[in-house]
């Protein structure tokens, strides 16, 4: 007796204990669902220990937390009439007295530095003393800002363009945490739609806190939103291609059941749910329905042949149960290859799908025969389907090109794998922060509009030891400081620099009457006059602050970039690495690029390799199922070739597309590959049957295997297709491309199947055949009865 027809025997017979157990499991796993938290941070791509997270977090030991800036902004011409100008100051200094606000700077807080030459310091004075009443006024104020005060061009307003801006401070203790959020969604917004509705203005808003807010919000809605689409678009295939809602109702209990597990299992490993791990309940739905129609359609073909109701239920156990665990296994291989990147998103990304397409294995296995079991047979009209003209024309097309056509099947696939070649020297590696954003929301736009206006959103900063104290205001420091900035103004993808430099060189304009000529750094001559006034200034604290540790020891050069992908990052880097190695000898200073943006891009280049690696384990660990299951090295080139060629195909399509290699459109390639191996297992396992059945005759084991599978292989891969392409539909530009090349990726893994696989079985027949290749592993797959 084999291990599968033990299975089916206690599954059938155990099956009021078995019920109980799945209702138990599920309501322990509804429970932990009431865990699940959503992620408040971006994805660190690194592992801790990597060197460019040990710099980050130098960095942010010394200034703390760097994204904690959210900016407003407005480019009207209402804002140079009374009313909006003081409205709007009187908007910023009531985001002043929020509690999650540690300070704001808007035009009513600007202060002008003026020489105090009885106690030589400088003294900070508004820079208007009254409320203006008159547009007249207003525009003597601007005008008075725009001309004479370059120290706040670019950090509160634009000199060309006339935009003005106020920056708010989030308190950085609270910047990754659920706080945040609270305070952007339900303070922070309403009390700027409000602004905009009085003021018929309006506002533009950006900032790392606030786009991590909104698109955190946007994973959160389109979880909902795919849950339900691709429950209901699976089940309209599938109720297209059986015509039951019996069997229909059963597929989506499963289903749905699976679903409820996998927010269970985040909750109960107490993972956050990231752009990633959001994907996984509409996978499982996806990967799911394929299990069930495998299960229902061998159940219904032996209903039809002999019309036991018990017998078929025991036969679509031992005799789909081992194929059905081999494709889970190769399914689950293919994303439990993301736990060895080094990388904790894709980490947990790859533990979670793998423990819950197990997970749905277990639960088609055991809940649908038990189902069938307390039901009636399958009436007639059930079975109809199996009779499909339009099925079997299809079915029959496939035998007749294997048969016919084989060495049009090679042509074509050499062809193929030619153009594809072509195309993968196309491709491009690139990645960015908020390239995969939605393009739509109103975020996004005005993150273009910042680039525009103040040269971007995301902070690269350039941190500067001096290896001694007080060593930041040496005038040989700030002299090399101001040749890094010269360099950064030259670079059309960086906005100008903020630095101590920006301070000093406002007190020399201020030691010069305010004069805007000279808001440069001070000469040798004059920088013991100039600096002995700062000395004896308290001005400008927060600023100071800022940019300069309290030893003086260290400062920060801060720069915005525009969305710029690895490849332009690269050159810059490169040539800012270029310039700080002339500048900044190595001996007396230590000088390192860090920051948000820049972590995130080199995780990127990490992640790109890292998965190219797990694609290549991949491929080895179900090469090695392949070798468990037929103990033959060419049965597994043969059955390798019909899948690794989709995967070719699907990266020249992305080289002639123009669809770069990011972490996103990389996981295609691991994911479409476990996935496609499902077929070739079918497949194989049938030919293995027929094999045994047909005295080794290859021919007619390989025509059978095709009409017997084809339907199946056929059903499942159109389910996948649409149950992928529904990921079209989100508004994340990396959910777009992984749903478009994992669907067409799929489509052609079908063919592949279908087509190839068999051209190569019937081509190299007489080296395969044999029963040593075709030995049954230790779980065995019962040979065909007669």
């Amino acid at each position: 007796m084999s291990f599968w027809t033990v299975v089916s025997r206690v599954i059938l017979k155990g099956k009021y204990i078995i019920l109980l157990l799945l209702v138990a499991i599920t309501y322990f796993l509804v429970l932990q669902s009431k865990n699940i938290r959503f992620s408040h941070t971006e994805a660190n791509l690194l592992p801790s220990n990597h060197e460019v997270n040990k710099t980050y977090d130098k960095f942010l030991e010394i200034f703390g937390e760097e994204g904690n800036l959210v900016i407003l902004a407005v480019k009207d011409s209402a804002m140079l009439t009374a009313k909006t100008f003081n409205n709007w100051n009187k908007f910023a200094k009531k985001i002043d007295s929020f509690l999650e606000v540690e300070y704001t700077v808007s035009i009513s807080d600007i202060k002008k530095l003026t020489k105090d030459k009885r106690n030589k310091k400088f003294i900070a004075k508004p820079l208007y003393e009254k409320k203006p009443k008159t547009d007249a006024e207003v525009k003597k104020i601007t005008e008075n800002l725009f001309t004479n005060l370059p120290f706040y061009n670019n950090l509160l307003f634009n000199k060309e363009t006339g935009t003005i801006r106020t920056a708010v401070y989030i308190k950085k203790d609270i910047i990754n945490t659920k706080i945040r959020k609270n305070f952007i969604i339900n303070k922070l917004i309403p009390e700027i739609e409000a602004f905009e509705k009085e003021n018929a203005v309006n506002v533009y808003v950006s900032g790392m806190p606030y786009v991590r807010t909104l698109n955190s919000q946007n994973i959160q809605n389109e979880m909902s939103f795919f849950v339900f689409a691709a429950l209901g678009i699976t089940a309209l295939i599938f109720f297209f291609f059986f015509r039951s809602f019996r069997a229909t109702l059963i597929t989506l209990t499963v289903v749905t059941i699976g679903v409820i597990w996998a927010f269970g299992i985040i909750g109960w490993l107490g993972y956050e749910v990231s752009v990633l791990t959001a994907l996984i309940p509409p996978l499982i739905i996806v990967i799911g329905v394929p299990n069930c129609v495998f299960l229902i359609h061998k159940y219904q073909q032996e209903i039809k042949n002999h019309g036991n109701q018990a017998k078929s239920l025991q036969r679509v156990i031992s005799k789909i149960g081992n194929a059905t665990l081999m494709t889970n296994l190769t399914t689950a291989s293919g994303f439990a290859t993301f736990i060895f990147t080094k990388s904790k998103v894709l980490n947990e990304f790859g533990i979670i799908a793998s423990i819950n397409i197990m997970a749905i294995f277990i639960l088609s296995l055991l809940i649908i025969p038990i189902i069938y079991s307390f039901l009636p047979k399958p009436k007639e009209k059930h079975l109809k389907h199996l009779e499909k003209k339009w099925i079997n024309n299809i079915v029959n097309w496939m035998v007749n090109t294997v048969k016919h056509q084989k060495i049009s099947i090679y042509i074509v696939t050499f062809i193929l794998i030619i153009v594809s070649i072509i195309g993968v020297y196309m491709i491009r590696v690139s990645g960015s922060l908020i390239e995969d954003m939605p393009k739509e929301e109103e975020f996004y736009k005005d993150i273009k509009f910042f680039e525009k206006e103040f040269g971007g959103i995301m902070a690269l900063e350039i941190l500067v030891d001096t290896k001694k104290p007080k060593g930041v205001m040496k005038l040989s420091t700030l002299k090399r400081m101001n040749k890094i900035e010269e360099v950064i103004d030259e670079i059309e993808e960086l906005s100008p620099m903020l630095s101590i430099l920006n301070l000093v060189k406002y007190s020399k304009q201020a030691y010069y009457k305010g004069n805007p000529k000279f808001f440069q750094l001070p000469t040798t001559g004059e920088k013991n006059y100039i600096l002995s006034y700062v000395k004896n200034s308290n001005t400008n604290t927060n600023m100071l602050n800022s940019f300069v540790d309290s030893t003086g020891r260290y400062a920060r050069m801060t720069t915005y970039m525009k969305d710029i992908g690895t490849d332009k990052m690269d050159r810059i880097e490169e040539r800012l690495s270029a310039k700080v190695k002339k500048y900044f000898p190595k001996k007396n200073y230590e000088i390192t690029m860090t920051g948000k943006a820049l972590v995130f891009l080199k995780g990127t280049t990490y992640l790109v390799k890292n998965l190219t690696v797990s694609l290549g384990l991949a491929i080895i660990l179900i090469a090695l199922f392949m070798a468990w299951m037929f103990r033959s090295f060419k049965m597994i080139l043969i059955s390798l070739i019909p899948n690794v060629l989709p995967l070719l195909f699907t990266a020249g399509l992305m080289g002639y597309l123009g669809v770069p290699i990011k972490p996103s459109t990389i996981l295609v390639f691991s994911i479409a590959f476990g996935i496609s191996v499902d077929d070739t297992i079918h497949f194989l396992a049938k030919y293995r049957q027929e094999l045994q059945a047909n005295n080794w005759r290859v021919r007619k084991s390989v025509y059978n295997a095709i009409k017997e599978t084809g339907v199946s292989m056929f059903y499942t891969s159109i389910v996948l297709f649409f149950g992928f392409l529904i990921f079209m539909f989100s508004s994340f530009g990396g959910t777009i491309a992984l749903g478009g090349l994992v669907s067409i990726t799929l489509l052609f893994a079908m063919v592949s199947n279908l087509v190839l696989l068999p051209a190569l079985l019937l081509s190299f027949e007489r080296k395969i055949a044999n029963e040593k290749t075709f030995i049954e592993p230790k779980i065995k797959v019962l040979p065909k009865e007669e």
